[in-house]
């Protein structure tokens, strides 16, 4: 965006705006575009394309210090890939790019500038298969910076190029150099001492001011075998900020990824059943067959699997395999696949990229939910050992989870497959005890089935001591409540005021109404007041129960 150079020039020469062409062949299909800009101070990361609003992604600053002030320096990047694939080949004009409130400072070490440029990754079936690294950033040089590019793979160094972004180069200043592995480069538009100089190698431009676009060839200069290539810039005077690094290598390699799709499982089964797909897109080579997988639980290796068939460049395998998880895994836990990995973290294929083979996935075992422990609840015996019962607390008394679901079942069956439940937790009527109560106790996935017993007890019988025998159908006999089919050995005596025995009874004889044997034939007893001894006969009541009743007519 600068109109001149800054270095010679006494006036500002920093616009906002600037346009450039795209020119793709028709044959060439684009497949990422990226825009970087640059400039002079703390940074402008809201600029127009094509009058297209553009927020940067991501931000690079770089600063030096000529006391008292400090010189700021910014790049920003954005994915622009859609709009380009809209737009096609034409001119882009970027706009809005102000720098003006640090234009003036800058001016005083004539570093003011301010520029961008799209980097076009496009595809061409009729070239050969190559190797794209791009590393970007912002740093700065004097006095020397070295740069190591890391993640390549050289099989063929034929054709191999290095290209790069840089700013606030000077024509004039032939004072730095551009280095790879050690050896000094240079072109047509760079001499070997003068390589930002303002001119792009694509285009053959020499006007780009302060701005350089520059391809070099380094096929001589990498070996093959390669993994790794360093660059040195050097420069005693001219200062030069270097933003985006490409390398072009060819390399006709797979690039193995693996992603973790799903999983399946059951309660309490100890397995999990995993989706997979393996994936072989940023590559240069098919993807063998037998490609070895590795999945663990931590440390632990839990499974291995294996690609079933080749994998063609930019496409991919689903898969899967069923893992059994170790005892004592927590409930959740995170599973890792790596894929080219035989099982102890060795790979047996060469790829692009050797650090983007795993996939972490975090996995729920279905686990039977856990419970509280229920006590057996007493009520007293109603006859024949029948009772009634509340537990209608216990449906939360049970519960670890507020979320639990819980259902009361008078049988196992009824328990295990969620039918009958018992509604009347409250007033529940035992026709008979100890009676089994299972308890039903459902987590999102799984149940779990507990149970607690009701039993009765023989509680102490009421006496009713008065007796008026006079068929009126009230209090007609001595009647004790609690006692009959409840206490069924009791035997119950009956005494004269002055301790004569009249009369005794048990479970089989009916309640007295003042009868007493006479002979072979039976008498009333008169009027008035009398004794009884009741005998229970139970181990829980030794001691028998005495006291008077009274009887009328």
């Amino acid at each position: 965006m600068n109109s001149a150079e800054n270095n010679p020039s006494p006036f500002l020469v920093t616009g906002n705006s600037s346009s450039a062409d795209l020119t793709l062949n028709p044959d060439d299909t684009l497949i990422k575009a990226y825009l970087y800009w640059a400039g002079s101070g703390d940074g402008d990361f809201n600029v127009d394309l094509n009058g297209i609003p553009i927020s940067a992604e991501r931000t690079f600053s770089h600063s030096r210090v000529f006391a008292p002030n400090t010189f700021t320096y910014f790049c920003a990047f954005k994915d622009i890939t859609s709009i380009v694939q809209a737009t096609g080949n034409g001119t882009y004009t970027l706009s809005n790019l102000d720098i003006s409130p640090f234009e003036i400072l800058h001016n005083t070490r004539k570093t003011n500038f301010a520029g961008w440029a799209i980097l076009i990754i496009y595809q061409n079936d009729a070239l050969p298969l190559n190797q794209l690294n791009i590393y970007d950033g912002l740093q700065g040089v004097p006095d020397n910076l070295q740069i190591d590019l890391t993640n390549l793979y050289v099989l063929d160094n034929s054709d191999a190029t290095a290209g790069f972004i840089a700013w606030e180069g000077d024509s004039q200043l032939a004072t730095e150099t551009f280095s790879v592995n050690g050896v000094v480069l240079s072109n047509a538009s760079n001499p070997s001492n003068n390589v930002f100089n303002s001119t792009s190698s694509v285009t053959g431009s020499s006007s780009l001011f302060n701005m350089d676009l520059d391809i070099y060839e380094i096929e001589d200069y990498v070996a093959i075998g390669d993994t790794d290539a360093t660059i040195t810039l050097s420069s005693f005077q001219d200062f030069i900020m270097i933003s985006t690094v490409i390398t072009k290598l060819n390399s006709q390699l797979p690039d193995a990824t693996i992603v973790l799709d799903n999983y399946t499982t059951s309660c309490n089964s100890g397995t999990i059943n995993l989706d997979y797909t393996v994936f072989n897109i940023n590559s240069t080579e098919l993807l063998p067959a037998n490609t070895p997988i590795s999945f663990y639980i931590g440390t632990t290796l839990v499974g291995t699997s294996f690609t079933q068939f080749d994998i063609p460049i930019g496409g991919n395998e689903i898969g899967n395999t069923i893992i059994t998880i170790p005892v004592g895994t927590p409930e959740t836990f995170t599973i890792l696949a790596v894929v080219d990995d035989t099982g102890d973290g060795t790979g047996i294929i060469t790829e692009l990229a050797e650090n983007n083979n795993t996939f972490e996935f975090e996995v729920s075992q279905w686990l039977s939910p856990e419970f509280n422990d229920l006590s057996d609840l007493t009520s007293c015996n109603l006859g024949f050992t029948r009772g009634f019962f509340d537990f209608s607390s216990y449906e939360e008394m049970v519960k670890t989870d507020v979320n639990q679901v819980v259902s009361f079942h008078e049988f196992l069956d009824d328990a295990t497959n969620n039918i009958n439940p018992i509604n009347n937790t409250s007033n529940y009527e035992a026709f008979y005890t100890p009676k089994e109560i299972f308890v039903r106790i459902e987590n999102e996935h799984c149940y779990s089935i507990t149970s607690f017993n009701l039993l009765t007890r023989n509680c102490p019988p009421t006496i009713y001591n008065a007796v008026s025998a006079n068929n009126d159908f009230s209090n007609d006999a001595f009647f004790i409540d609690g006692l009959r089919d409840i206490f069924v050995n009791f035997e119950l005596e009956i005494y004269s005021r002055w301790g004569k025995h009249l009369w005794t009874g048990n479970q089989n004889k009916p309640d007295w109404d003042g009868t007493v044997p006479d002979g072979i034939g039976n008498q009333k007893a008169a009027a008035g007041t009398y004794y009884y001894i009741l005998y229970l006969n139970d181990p829980d009541y030794p001691d028998p129960l005495t006291g008077f009743l009274y009887l009328t007519y």
